[in-house]
């Protein structure tokens, strides 16, 4: 496929690890600290601490093998269970999880988490913490009636989706299809989380372009309502990198219940 082609995030997949260098890492050139690493850990601190978010599972539905929006989730979940539509984000959280050679180092967003909490001190104890509360990681086919077949997931008390329904969904029906999706892992009452980015249409992960859903806060509103949600906290970001691997206008940091 040529490489100025939009590829699609969960049918051709992209390189997992350039996902971490160009959008999370620590790295001198990586221009989105603020938005992608800074401004979420900042939201689930702030919803998680004042109390009303916490329970027995949460599920996490994320883009790449993302690590650092569980640094807070740990904390308020006995377990997490992460689903992924690649078998290489797969490969690559389970590199982390197990502590093999190689694997990602999460460890600036660790401390970034413990520096914006205000516990420096425990920054080292964070992935420790993670590991020990993930309790599965699960290939995820968001086509399947039941996305985790043969696997039959327990209700959740809470899920977190961060950038995925960008990246799947080719329209805005796409989007409401998979949230209402997606919503059917929550308990009644259950809390869903989700992080996207506003008026953005493509990402570059290495040599491939991958298309993304262009939408705004009016929409992520009005869709979570027509889905049955009330929305509790709501927080927007305008961007102020400056990139070429991607064009979004803003981050959107949404949190409602059923």
């Amino acid at each position: 496929m040529d490489s100025c082609t939009h590829k699609i995030y969960h049918v051709h997949g992209c390189d997992s690890r350039q996902i971490l260098d160009h959008y999370f890492s620590d790295k001198p050139d990586m221009a989105f600290k603020e938005d992608s690493l800074i401004f979420p850990i900042e939201n689930l601190i702030k919803i998680f601490t004042e109390g009303h978010i916490k329970g027995d599972i949460l599920i996490d539905l994320s883009i790449g093998p993302l690590v650092h929006l569980l640094y807070a989730s740990c904390e308020f979940f006995k377990h997490i269970i992460v689903l992924k539509v690649s078998d290489r984000c797969i490969m690559e959280l389970k590199r982390w999880l197990d502590s093999r050679t190689g694997a990602f180092n999460w460890e600036h967003a660790g401390k970034l988490h413990a520096e914006i909490e205000g516990n420096c001190d425990q920054s080292q104890d964070k992935d420790g913490k993670v590991r020990s509360a993930i309790q599965h990681v699960v290939f995820c086919d968001i086509e399947k009636e039941n996305m985790t077949d043969p696997i039959v997931l327990p209700q959740a008390d809470c899920i977190m989706i961060a950038w995925l329904l960008d990246d799947i969904s080719k329209d805005q029906e796409d989007y409401i299809r998979y949230l209402r999706k997606f919503s059917r892992l929550l308990k009644p009452g259950g809390h869903l989380i989700i992080i996207g980015c506003l008026e953005r249409t493509y990402t570059r992960v290495g040599k491939d372009k991958l298309r993304a859903l262009h939408y705004n806060e009016d929409f992520v509103r009005n869709a979570l309502v027509g889905e049955g949600f009330v929305i509790d906290y709501c927080n927007v970001k305008k961007r102020t990198s400056v990139s070429y691997l991607t064009d979004y206008k803003g981050v959107i940091f949404i949190a409602a219940h059923k």
